[in-house]
């Protein structure tokens, strides 16, 4: 049987080829049967062709079209011609053209598909993952991965040109705790041994900027074994940027313009820079979170000043307690009575305890604590919210500091969700700088890095408690969702050190899991800060996909299952003595 050879692709038809023999190959998209004539629309990466079969212009052909069917993998040649005006479809780039086949070959069929790929979007998600070949033939999909290789080839150019150097390195690496929990691999020839799959490349890129490289990325592949969510995979892509003899702003500028760069070229549109920053204790006071939204307002305000005298005991209580009120003000929105009623349930699933709300209305307050406010409430919210109307509504939530402004925070984005606040098509970028540098952990009764042990604390660290001590990190946020964050290092042995001491760390323990570190801090290490940015959150986001999943070819489900490939799966005894490890007997 004689091959048929391609010679351009399905999405690539022009007016150049009108009246020529062409050759395409791909898979049958739709099949309409109009009598006497076949209509196919071929389908390959680069688009859609419609095919026509007609008995006149080649009768073998168009028999054989009979048995076509969705997703049938074909090859065609034909001569192609205008499609009559009537029948243009001015949405196709090849809209104006057809191919009038005069050779058809079958080049595999397919079966019942277990889904429509017309319907993948409403399909168990764990279905189109266990076919996820399938799913990925839809263009929307398509479109994603076309994204996803566009901006990482611009990312690389961008690097490139700023002179840095691309570097791989291991992922077969040793355990160390640097916060997430880690992936353990057993190794065969040093049995009771075992590898640890990179969080990060954290310390090898250290170690670059110890080699004397300035100026390094990658493209990396890291592994964390936590639980999963929406925008968290076991496995992900970041890039990974580190850089000597620089400060924060060195770093915060270079972002700023690989940003500016993208967004030129993937949407011809003009980002502004500099960046909005905020400070971690702004960022955390007026939107209830570190990875602000600051696509909309909706900014919480201390309100604690409004029940100074309350009579409210619940109120009360809570500021005896050294408690605080926090409100957000919503203005240009009529709420009915049972909407406001109906955010009380809405702010307990979100985690509050209560929610209480207040109105004006033709001058007066109207809450379901009414009696307990006093005559001039609207004057005195005037001045903690300016823009205080007749028609404003305050949601206000009473309790200890941290923990009510993150139920307001999270309150914020659901009211924005559920209000329409949000704008599409707007991309807010912000950095959020002045970490604390410890957290303390109050069921293990000690501090924990808010980033990592590495991460260098700001001027006078020393002379501070540390709940008080600051670091040089910085995130970069976008749309309310954490691209990335980085940091200065710390480079001198002395201050790493001491940064192990106050996270507890024996000296046995920082020799076994960071000797090599302090060594190199000895031997000549270079000052040093990077960044590392999680690419497929980015995708997510420049796509508009609802999950990390949409963009990774093959994706885990949430519960960190992969249907396909039906891993992880269960190693028998025998491969597991090879690696020296038994299993024990499931807890009852």
């Amino acid at each position: 049987m004689q091959i048929i050879e391609r010679t351009t692709g399905c999405g690539k038809v022009s007016s150049g080829h009108l009246s020529k023999e062409i050759c395409l190959a791909g898979w049958v998209n739709k099949r309409r049967d109009h009598g006497g004539l076949i209509f196919i629309d071929l389908r390959d990466r680069s688009g859609l062709m419609q095919l026509v079969f007609n008995p006149d212009f080649e009768k073998i052909a168009h028999e054989l079209a009979h048995s076509l069917r969705s997703e049938f993998v074909i090859a065609v040649c034909g001569k192609v011609v205008e499609r009559d005006p009537e029948t243009v479809n001015s949405d196709l780039p090849t809209g104006k053209y057809e191919l009038q086949v005069n050779k058809l070959d079958i080049l595999n069929k397919a079966k019942q598909l277990p889904f429509s790929l017309d319907d993948a979007d409403v399909v168990d998600e764990e279905l189109r993952l266990k076919y996820r070949y399938l799913d990925l033939r839809r263009e929307k999909m398509r479109d994603r991965f076309a994204l996803r290789n566009n901006v990482f080839f611009a990312i690389r150019e961008f690097l490139h040109n700023e002179n840095f150097f691309e570097i791989e390195t291991p992922i077969l690496t040793k355990n160390t705790p640097e916060g997430a929990r880690e992936f353990l691999v057993p190794s065969r020839v040093r049995k009771g041994s075992f590898y640890a799959l990179p969080q990060s490349p954290q310390l090898y890129k250290q170690l670059l900027m110890a080699s004397g490289f300035e100026k390094y990325f990658q493209i990396a592949r890291c592994f964390r074994d936590e639980d999963l969510r929406a925008d968290r995979q076991p496995e992900f892509t970041q890039l990974d940027i580190e850089m000597s003899f620089i400060s924060e702003q060195d770093v915060i500028d270079l972002i700023e313009r690989m940003f500016t760069v993208l967004w030129k070229k993937i949407f011809n549109l003009e980002l502004e820079i500099p960046f909005t920053h905020l400070s971690y204790q702004k960022a955390f006071a007026e939107y209830g979170s570190d990875k602000p939204d600051l696509r909309y307002e909706l900014k919480i305000n201390d309100c604690t000043s409004l029940f100074a005298n309350t009579e409210l005991k619940f109120i009360k209580s809570v500021l005896t307690s050294g408690g605080k009120v926090g409100g957000l003000h919503v203005k240009d929105y009529e709420f009915s009575r049972s909407e406001l009623d109906g955010w009380v349930p809405k702010a307990q699933q979100l985690g509050a305890k209560g929610l209480l709300w207040v109105r004006f209305k033709g001058g007066k307050v109207d809450s379901p604590v009414s009696k307990f406010l006093p005559d001039d409430f609207f004057a005195q919210a005037k001045k903690i919210f300016p823009d205080l109307k007749e028609t404003s509504v305050l949601f206000l939530m009473a309790g200890k500091y941290q923990p009510t402004w993150t139920l307001l925070g999270r309150l914020r984005i659901a009211l924005a969700q559920q209000l329409d606040m949000i704008p599409e098509d707007v991309f807010k970028f912000c950095w959020v700088t002045d970490f604390p540098l410890l957290e303390y952990d109050h069921e293990d009764k000690r501090w924990n890095s808010v980033h990592h042990p590495f991460t260098a604390p700001q001027e006078d660290w020393q002379q501070k408690e540390p709940a008080d001590i600051k670091a040089r990190a910085y995130d970069i946020i976008l749309n309310g969702v954490e691209l990335g964050g980085g940091s200065i290092r710390i480079h001198e042995k002395e201050m790493q050190e001491k940064i192990f001491e106050l996270l507890q760390l024996s000296p046995k323990q920082t020799r076994e899991k960071f000797g090599f570190l302090l060594e190199a801090q000895e031997l000549g290490f270079p000052p040093h800060g990077g960044i590392a940015l999680g690419l497929d959150r980015l995708i997510m986001l420049m796509s508009k996909a609802t999950s990390i999943r949409e963009v990774i070819a093959f994706p885990k489900t949430a519960r960190g299952y992969d249907p396909l490939m039906e891993a992880p799966t269960a190693v028998d005894e025998i491969m597991l003595k090879e690696y020296g490890l038994k299993l024990l007997p499931k807890k009852k």
